[in-house]
Order: structure tokens, then C-alpha cells, then sequence
């Protein structure tokens, strides 16, 4: 077989099994990833990026290979969500680096993190003084969480007394100009309400790029015809 070919094949190949492997792992372990999951996560890359291109491996070595590392991580991952006990010692525990106001250097010299990291991540949070936090955690997924204190945490409604309206999950209803029938269906949102909240507007499902039913109950839509007299386009 040309040799062009076959990394063609093997590549997606590849691609097809760290997709399925992935899904089998679940969307946690991505969205959270902890000690054991960055250390799967970089050998199985490994493993996948040699069954794609080195010809000079037996691809069923790779195979066995790939399946019996992804087997363990989903092992581990199971009895992770078992056992506490088990969850503490391979994936650790949230550390904390603020505590009453105060910085446990201690802390950050044991995890070797920076007070230029520490800052960096309380930024991203729109914390700009640190003298405004009263608890600072860093959990097991690498990121900062920040309490503040009294005296900085944003007023509510509830802080105002003021009663607020029971707000519902967005319910998407048009998506690129093509009505999504499953929302329609488990959304609790009839096709005759969508119709009508259309016909108001005096537009046809083709004209709407988008549509949903926000949190508070109100129909919103973009078109494709926007109307801009000059649209920024810098993409």
C-alpha cells in the first residue's frame, strides 16, 4: 500500500477511536481534569499519534495497546466515583490558598504555585485586589475558586428585598434557519407558539438564523439579513 495512503487511513483511524474513547470516559473527565486524567490523557495521545503515523509499529500492538490504556483510565475512573477514599489519593484534594483575608505561603510552597499565578487566576475572575478575598481554593481541576468578603460581594435581589420571576432553562428553537424539533418536543414549546411569535414579526422560519426562548419566557431571533448599514467584518 502507498505509504501516503495508509497514514491517511491510520490517521483517521486514530481520530475515530480517541473519539469513542473519549465519549466512553465522559464529558466530566474533560471538562475536570485531575491527576490521572492528564496522565491518560498524554498517553493515550501518545499511543494514538504512533498508530496514525510510524509505520514501522504492528498496528494490532498499538490496538491492544490503546484499548487495554483506555480499559485502565476507565477503571480508575470508575472506582473514583465509588470510593471517596480512593477519589482523595489518586486525584487529590482542593488545596486552600487564602484563608481569613490571609495568604498560606505554606500552602503555595507545597503545590509550587506562584503569587503571580495566584493573582493571574484571581484577574480572570475580575479580582483585582487579593485584599478583597476571604477564601481562595485551588481545585482539583488546576483552577482558583475566590469567596469574597462581606464588604465586596455583589447586592441581590434578595440582599433588596425584591421578589424575582421563576426563570426557565433557554429553550434553542431555530438554529441555522432549520427548526429543532427536538426542543420543540421535551422544551414544552408547541409549533403553534412558534408560528405565532413569527407571524408577529412577519417573518418565515427560512429568514431566522437563530431563535430561543430565553430564561424569562421572551422569544428573541437573529436573521440573516441583519440590516447593518456597515458591518464590522475583521474574521
Amino acid at each position: 500500500m502507498n505509504p501516503y495512503l495508509e497514514i491517511m487511513i491510520r490517521s483517521i483511524g486514530a481520530f475515530a477511536l480517541m473519539m469513542m474513547i473519549t465519549r466512553t470516559l465522559g464529558k466530566a473527565t474533560i471538562a475536570q481534569m485531575t491527576y490521572h486524567d492528564f496522565v491518560a490523557a498524554i498517553t493515550l495521545g501518545g499511543i494514538t499519534a504512533n498508530f496514525a503515523f510510524n509505520l514501522k509499529v504492528n498496528v494490532w500492538h498499538l490496538l491492544v495497546a490503546l484499548v487495554t490504556f483506555s480499559g485502565v483510565a476507565f477503571i480508575l475512573l470508575v472506582f473514583v466515583l465509588k470510593s471517596r477514599t480512593f477519589r482523595r489519593w489518586i486525584s487529590g484534594q482542593p488545596a486552600v490558598l487564602v484563608q481569613d483575608g490571609k495568604i498560606l505561603e505554606h500552602n503555595m510552597k507545597k503545590l509550587r504555585m506562584t503569587l503571580d499565578s495566584l493573582n493571574q487566576e484571581l484577574r480572570e475572575k475580575n479580582i483585582f485586589n487579593i485584599e478583597e478575598v476571604e477564601y481562595a481554593v485551588l481545585e482539583l481541576n488546576g483552577k482558583v475558586s475566590a469567596l469574597l468578603k462581606k464588604e465586596y460581594l455583589p447586592v441581590t435581589r434578595k440582599d433588596l428585598g425584591l421578589k424575582g420571576h421563576k426563570q426557565e432553562f433557554p429553550t434553542e428553537l431555530i438554529m441555522d434557519g432549520n427548526v429543532v424539533e427536538d426542543n420543540l418536543k421535551y422544551g414544552d414549546v408547541s409549533q403553534a407558539w412558534l408560528m405565532s411569535q413569527l407571524e408577529k414579526r412577519r417573518l418565515s422560519i427560512e429568514e431566522v438564523s437563530y431563535a430561543v426562548k430565553g430564561t424569562n419566557g421572551q422569544f428573541y431571533c437573529d436573521l440573516y439579513q441583519d440590516g447593518v448599514s456597515d458591518p464590522i467584518d475583521e474574521a
